[in-house]
C-alpha cells in the first residue's frame, strides 16, 4: 500500500488501500472464530480491495465518534457511515488480539482487534439514519447488532468474485480497465433497482460530457421486498446489448449492502465510486433512500457539507425525470412546461402490481427487453431479495 502514483484520479485520502494476502487459511485454525453476517463480509471485502479505501479495518471508538457526530474521521478526512463490526457483549472477551473472520464455517480473513467498544445505538440512529424508528430497515439491522464493536485492521485471505464473476472488479481491475480504454473521465452510477429510460437518460445525458460509464448496481443485501441481483443484472444485461455504446460502458457490481441511509449514504457512494478510479457520480432524486424519512433532494444537498476538493469527484446532480406524453420524450421539471397529467410517472409498488398480474408495462417507462425479464422472473415465482 503505498501513496497514489498512477494517472487517474487519486484514491479518497491518497491512499489505495490493498489488504488481500494469499495464505493458507488452516494456518489460522487455532485462532478463535468470529462468523461474520454477509453485510459483516462484504465490509471485509470493501475494506480490503481499497473501496473503502482509505480504511484498513473497522473504525475505532475515535474515528467511529467523529464520524457518527461529524461525518469525519479523526483526521478530519469525510468519512459520512461508520463501518463497524459488533458482537454480543458475553462474547467479546474470547476477541482478543489475532481473530480469524468465518463466513459459512469457513475462514476467509483475519482481524487484528486493536480495541473494544461500547457504541451509543440511539444516538448513532438519529444521527446517520435521521430516525430510531425500528420500522427503517436500517435502524433495525443496527438495533439488531452486538453491544460492543471490535476495532483493528484485517486481511482477506481470498477474493469471492461471488455471483457474478465476470462483472466483479476490485479499484485496481477498474482502474487498469479505464486507463487501458482511454478513459479519462468515467460517471459512476449507484443502482440496486432495475433500469428504466428515466436512468437512462440520465446515462446518456452524462456520457455526453465524460469518455466512459461506469454502471456499478450494488448487489449485496438489500430489504426482502427489492428485485433480486440476479434479475436486475440480467435486465442491465439485456439493454447494455441493444441500447448502449459498448466501448463507453462498463458493467461492473458494487458488492455492498444496502444500509438505506440516504443522504449519509449517497456520500459513502460517491467515495467509493472516486476509489475505483470515477470522476463523476450521478446523484438523483431520493438516493439510498427509503419510505418517507428523507427529503426528496437531501442526498444532493449534503454535499455541500463538504468542499469539493474534500469529496474529490464531481457529483451530477439530476432532478426527477418522467416520461412526458405531450412532449414525447423523457424530461424534468427543468425542461417539460407541462403539469402531472401530462407525465406517465410509475412507482415501485406499481410497477410489481403489474408485473404480478401479467399487464404490460409502458414502453415509455421500460425498454420491452428489461420488461420481458421482469415479466419471466415474477411468472417463475415470489421475486425476493436475497
Amino acid at each position: 500500500m503505498s501513496r497514489w502514483s498512477h494517472k487517474g484520479v487519486a484514491p479518497h485520502g491518497g491512499v489505495l488501500v490493498n489488504r488481500l494476502v494469499q495464505a493458507d487459511p488452516r494456518e489460522y485454525a487455532h485462532l478463535p472464530a468470529l462468523e461474520l453476517c454477509e453485510r459483516g463480509y462484504a465490509d471485509l471485502e470493501l475494506i480490503a480491495t481499497g473501496v473503502y479505501s482509505p480504511l484498513e479495518g473497522f473504525l475505532g471508538e475515535a474515528d467511529y465518534r467523529s464520524v457518527v457526530e461529524h461525518m469525519r474521521l479523526a483526521n478530519g478526512l469525510p468519512w459520512s457511515l461508520p463501518i463497524t463490526l459488533s458482537v454480543p457483549a458475553d462474547e467479546a472477551r474470547q476477541y482478543r488480539g489475532a481473530v480469524r473472520l468465518t463466513r459459512g464455517g469457513e475462514t476467509v480473513g483475519l482481524l487484528e482487534v486493536a480495541e473494544q467498544y461500547r457504541p451509543d445505538r440511539r444516538e448513532e440512529a438519529l444521527e446517520v439514519y435521521r430516525t430510531a424508528d425500528p420500522a427503517h430497515p436500517g435502524v433495525a439491522a443496527l438495533l439488531a447488532q452486538g453491544e460492543v464493536n471490535l476495532a483493528g485492521r484485517v486481511s482477506l485471505l481470498r477474493l469471492s468474485r461471488g455471483e457474478f464473476p465476470e462483472h466483479h472488479y476490485t479499484p485496481l481491475e477498474t482502474r487498469r480497465i479505464f486507463h487501458e480504454r482511454g478513459w479519462g473521465t468515467v460517471v459512476a452510477f449507484q443502482t440496486r433497482n432495475p433500469i428504466h429510460r428515466a436512468h437512462e437518460y440520465l446515462h446518456k445525458v452524462a456520457l455526453e460530457h465524460v469518455d466512459g460509464l461506469f454502471l456499478n448496481p450494488l448487489v449485496g443485501a438489500t430489504k426482502s421486498d427489492d428485485v433480486p441481483a440476479r434479475v436486475r443484472m440480467e435486465a442491465y444485461g439485456v439493454l447494455l446489448e441493444r441500447y448502449y455504446p459498448r466501448e463507453r460502458v462498463l458493467l461492473g457490481v458494487y458488492p455492498a449492502a444496502m444500509r438505506y441511509a440516504g443522504p449519509r449514504e449517497a456520500v459513502l457512494h460517491a467515495i467509493s465510486r472516486k476509489n475505483y478510479g470515477c470522476t463523476h457520480f450521478i446523484v438523483g432524486r431520493d438516493h439510498a433512500g427509503v419510505g418517507s424519512y428523507y427529503g426528496t433532494y437531501d442526498a444532493q444537498e449534503i454535499f455541500g457539507a463538504f468542499r469539493p476538493e474534500e469529496i474529490g469527484i464531481q457529483i451530477l446532480k439530476f432532478e426527477h425525470t418522467f416520461y412526458c406524453r405531450t412532449c414525447g420524450s423523457i424530461v424534468s421539471p427543468r425542461t417539460c412546461p407541462h403539469d402531472a397529467a401530462h407525465h406517465l410517472v410509475l412507482s415501485g409498488t406499481r410497477v410489481r402490481e403489474l408485473l404480478r398480474s401479467g399487464a404490460p408495462l409502458p414502453p415509455e417507462f421500460t425498454r420491452p427487453e428489461v420488461a420481458e425479464v421482469l415479466r419471466a422472473a415474477y411468472e417463475a415465482g415470489p421475486v425476493r431479495s436475497a
